[in-house]
């Protein structure tokens, strides 16, 4: 009787197929409080990048989490690209290896990242990067909306 069990438990976690992974996603949330939009796994504490701002203050912060990058990024400044737009700015280093850098919305890099979706972050020998897919385009735009003064 337990060889039956095990062989029926055993066919019914084969056809299960293996365990899917979490989809990560871009997220806006706003409401009371800063806008924040997250690059996260929802309902986890799993975070890839935040941008965050006060609404019409014209700043955003961009946080990049990455506790196993290489080489361990030091405070100073960073240099920001977005296609053909750059930007300097002080780098913020946290815990885990985080970066945090400061933008104004209205500097041409800000607009060229809202239109691409794309922002490179570069601080000493290490580059981060964030992506926004075009599905979530529309996410970036709200949040940049929210954001300018």
């Amino acid at each position: 009787m337990n060889l039956i069990l095990a062989a029926a438990l055993a066919l019914g976690a084969q056809a299960a197929g293996p365990q899917a992974t979490p989809a990560w996603t871009w997220t806006l949330y706003e409401g009371e409080g800063p806008v924040v939009l997250a690059n996260e796994i929802p309902d986890t504490p799993n975070l890839r990048a935040t941008l965050q701002c006060d609404a019409q203050s014209s700043l955003v912060d961009i946080t990049l989490y990455d506790a196993h990058a290489e080489p361990t990024p030091r405070s100073g400044f960073a240099r920001l690209t977005s296609g053909a737009a750059s930007a300097t700015s002080e780098a913020r280093i946290g815990r885990g290896g985080r970066v945090e850098v400061t933008l104004r919305t209205d500097h041409p890099l800000f607009a060229a990242f809202v239109g691409s979706g794309d922002i490179s972050i570069m601080t000493g020998e290490r580059t981060g990067a964030v992506k926004v897919e075009r599905p979530h385009l529309a996410k970036l735009r709200r949040f940049a909306d929210r954001c300018s003064g």
